[in-house]
C-alpha cells in the first residue's frame, strides 16, 4: 500500500480499532512529514488509548531492498511507530539486521516481517524472531511471492510447521484475498491471529489513489479473472528493480493484453510511458489503461466507497456474527 495508504487512512483505521499503516516509500522526508500528520491527529484525538499509548499507534511498511538503513533509523527514532513492518528484502537474512536496528532505536515498537513460503516463514522465524509473521497468499494484490499458496494452504501449514519448530508463539497475520468478515472468520478458523487487508481500503474516503484508478477496483468482477500476476507490470516503466521472488497482482489492462499477443516491451513501456503523462496516469475503467492498478482476487466483493471506520466496524460485526453462529 506504499503510496495508498497515507496518515489520513492510517489514524482512520487506527481510531476504528484496528491497526493502520502509513507505506513507506523512498523518500524518509516524505514518511517524516506524513508521521508528524498522524501525531498531530492522534494528539488532538478525544480516544484516551490512542493519546495515552507509548508508541505512535500505527504501523509503518517499509521495503528494505529500495531504502537504506541509515535513512530510516531516524525516522523510527523519533516516531516510534507501535509496529515496523519489513517486506522485500534482498535477502532473508537482511531483515534480522533491520530488526535488530529498529529494536535498538525503538524497543518498544513490534517487528513484523511479511513471506509468502512455508520456508521463508521458519528462516524468519530463526534469524528474527519477529513478533509476528504475516503469511500472504497468492491471492493478495500488488506484490509477493511470485510462486505461492493461497492462505487456505500457506497459513495452516505454516501453524503447523512454526509449532514444530518451536515457534509456535509467534502471531501469524493472513493477507490475500480477505475483503470481509467471511474472510477473517476464515483465516481465523485457519490458525491466523488476525488479517491483513489491503484491497478493500483502496475503496476508501482516506486512501490516496487516483478517481479513475478507484474507478477500475469498483469495477472488476470475478477477481481471480480480472487479475493476474506477472512480473511485466514493474517493467512499465523501465527495468525491474525488485528482487526475483517478486511478481505482483494487478488488474489485467492493455499493456497485459499487449504482452500476452507478442507486443515488443519496448514498444508496451513507449505506449505506458506516454499514457502515463496524460491527467489519467494511464488508468482507466474496461481493461482500458495501461498502468498497472494493484488489487487481489477479493477485489469482486469490493463494490463501494466507504469511510475507513465503516469498513472496519462492518468487517468486525460480520467477523463475529460468522464466529457466533458456528459457537456451540
Amino acid at each position: 500500500m506504499a503510496g495508498f495508504a497515507g496518515p489520513a487512512l492510517a489514524t482512520a483505521v487506527s481510531a476504528a480499532g484496528g491497526l493502520g499503516f502509513i507505506g513507506g516509500r523512498v523518500s524518509m522526508a516524505d514518511l517524516r512529514s506524513q508521521l508528524q500528520e498522524a501525531s498531530a491527529t492522534f494528539a488532538s484525538s478525544n480516544n484516551p488509548t490512542l493519546k495515552s499509548s507509548n508508541t505512535l499507534p500505527l504501523g509503518v511498511g517499509l521495503l528494505p531492498f529500495l531504502l537504506k538503513l541509515e535513512d530510516v533509523v531516524p525516522v523510527i527514532e523519533e516516531f516510534k511507530p507501535s509496529v515496523v513492518w519489513l517486506f522485500a528484502a534482498k535477502e532473508l537474512d537482511d531483515y534480522a539486521v533491520w530488526a535488530a536496528a529498529m529494536r535498538k532505536v525503538s524497543p518498544e515498537s513490534k517487528v513484523c516481517v511479511q513471506v509468502g513460503s512455508i520456508a521463508a516463514a521458519l528462516h524468519v522465524a530463526r534469524t528474527v524472531q519477529p513478533d509476528a509473521l504475516c503469511m500472504q497468499g497468492a491471492d493478495a494484490g500488488g506484490h509477493g511471492f511470485e510462486k505461492g499458496a493461497g492462505i487456505i494452504s500457506l497459513v495452516p501449514e505454516a501453524v503447523d510447521t512454526l509449532k514444530r519448530e518451536g515457534f509456535g508463539h509467534i502471531p501469524l497475520l493472513a493477507s490475500g484475498g480477505i475483503v470481509d468478515g467471511r474472510g477473517v472468520a476464515a483465516a481465523l478458523a485457519l490458525g491466523a491471529s488476525g488479517v491483513v487487508m489491503g484491497t478493500r481500503f483502496l475503496a476508501s474516503r482516506e486512501v490516496t489513489v487516483h478517481p479513475r484508478y478507484q474507478d477500475a477496483i469498483l469495477e472488476a468482477q470475478d477477481g481471480g479473472q480480472a487479475t493476474t500476476r506477472s512480473k511485466l507490470f514493474d517493467e512499465l516503466r523501465g527495468p525491474n528493480i525488485w528482487p526475483g521472488l517478486y511478481d505482483g497482482r494487478s488488474l489485467i489492462m492493455r499493456s497485459y493484453e499487449d504482452y500476452q499477443n507478442g507486443v515488443d516491451l519496448d514498444e508496451i513501456q513507449r505506449l505506458h510511458n506516454e499514457e502515463e503523462k496524460g491527467v489519467d496516469q494511464g488508468f482507466a475503467v474496461g481493461g482500458k489503461g495501461r498502468a498497472a492498478v494493484w488489487a487481489g482476487t477479493g477485489v469482486g466483493m469490493v463494490g463501494e466507497v466507504e469511510a475507513a471506520r465503516e469498513i472496519v466496524e462492518r468487517v468486525r460485526s460480520e467477523t463475529k456474527g460468522v464466529l457466533d453462529r458456528f459457537t456451540v
